[in-house]
């Protein structure tokens, strides 16, 4: 028995939000004092570091649990089961459903009960729940179900990240623009194909780096003090990634048996071009081995950061033939990777 993603979905919003947007906004200091320089040249450096030229935003009228019902939608139709059958739904998010304009998460009932609901799943042995775990959450939610199937607890489970970032962030801060709406879903169940998960790896450093990234105070001083947004020390956050992201990666691999020479692609968590490229180099410079060309795809630059939707949307872009330059064939050993807010870290290797 092997334990293979055998579907997968993705909901892009149709709301482009582009980088000349936020060429009007008012960016603050973490003081609320004014930034000595034009949002042009904000805007400018902030793409150079990021990559990011784009990003979506969900409809005013959707919530996360919408996307993910629309990426579980394409998911279930692709892997071609019966939904009935489905064991475990594992849906990954951080800030709940948040309407438009609220200043509140709705959690209550759990994202997983909204999603199987709009399923229209009337078996009740089909448990549904969530996973808090930053943006490492559908990695982990996978590395879940795997384990729900190996045990014998399961035998197909749907495994979804959804957010809608852009509903808590601090149009103050310049890091706002690095956030977007998205949701991915897979559908991961036991088969007689080879391949599948061979190895994973997660980890939680909470000792000095539990609130690298936390909800706080806008930049804006005379903004409601009751009202928290996602906030971020950015810099403490690249050194972590770059010094813990390659180890684990490292450890998977190895635990995995394959050799880093049949590594095809490796599907990092979409947070930071440039950090992301640091790490990716850090991780084969560890083998004394040279990047391959194209090994690591990207979506950033037209989708931004959509945390626990990121690598489900990049991995069904990818299958799906609608990443340019970017193919996946069967027996193709990939790697997913992600870091975020715990800090946690954590990586799969996969064999197609």
């Amino acid at each position: 028995m092997t334990i293979k993603i055998t579907g997968t979905g993705s909901y892009i919003p149709e709301n482009i939000e582009k980088n000349e947007d936020f060429h009007q906004h008012e960016f603050l200091n973490v003081d609320g004092s004014q930034i000595n320089s034009p949002n042009e040249v904000i805007v400018e450096k902030f793409k150079d570091i990021t990559g990011i030229v784009e990003r979506r935003y969900a409809n005013d009228k959707l919530i996360a649990s919408d996307l993910g019902y629309l990426a579980a939608e394409k998911a279930i139709e692709d892997a071609k089961i019966d939904r009935e059958d489905i064991d475990y739904i594992i849906v990954a998010h951080n800030f709940g459903d948040v309407k438009k304009d609220a200043i509140q998460s709705d959690i209550l009932p759990c994202l997983a009960t909204r999603v199987k609901h709009k399923l229209l799943i009337k078996n009740p042995k089909c448990v549904a729940y969530d996973i808090l775990f930053g943006c490492p959450g559908w990695v982990e939610g996978t590395i879940q179900a795997q384990a729900f199937i190996k045990a014998g607890m399961a035998k197909k489970c749907l495994v979804i990240g959804a957010e809608t970032l852009s509903r808590v962030v601090d149009k103050h801060d310049r890091d706002s623009m690095i956030y977007s709406d998205g949701a991915g879903a897979t559908i991961i169940e036991a088969t007689d194909e080879e391949g599948g998960i061979l190895a994973h790896n997660t980890a939680s450093f909470t000792y000095d780096e539990a609130y690298y990234l936390f909800f706080g105070n806008s930049n804006n001083p005379e903004l409601d003090k009751d009202t928290r947004y996602i906030k971020m020390h950015g810099r403490k956050i690249y050194e972590f990634a770059l010094n813990n992201v390659p180890k684990a990666m490292k450890e998977c691999l190895d635990h995995s048996g394959v050799d880093i020479k049949d590594v095809k692609k490796v599907l990092i968590h979409q947070a930071n071009e440039k950090m992301d490229e640091a790490i990716i180099k850090r991780f084969y410079r560890l083998y004394k081995t040279p990047v391959p060309e194209g090994i690591m795809p990207m979506s950033i630059h037209k989708l931004g950061n959509s945390s626990v939707a990121t690598i489900p949307t990049l991995f069904d872009l990818i299958r799906n033939n609608k990443l340019e330059n970017q193919q996946i064939e069967k027996g193709d050993v990939i790697i997913f990777a992600s870091v975020g807010a715990g800090m946690h870290i954590n990586a799969i290797v996969y064999k197609y």
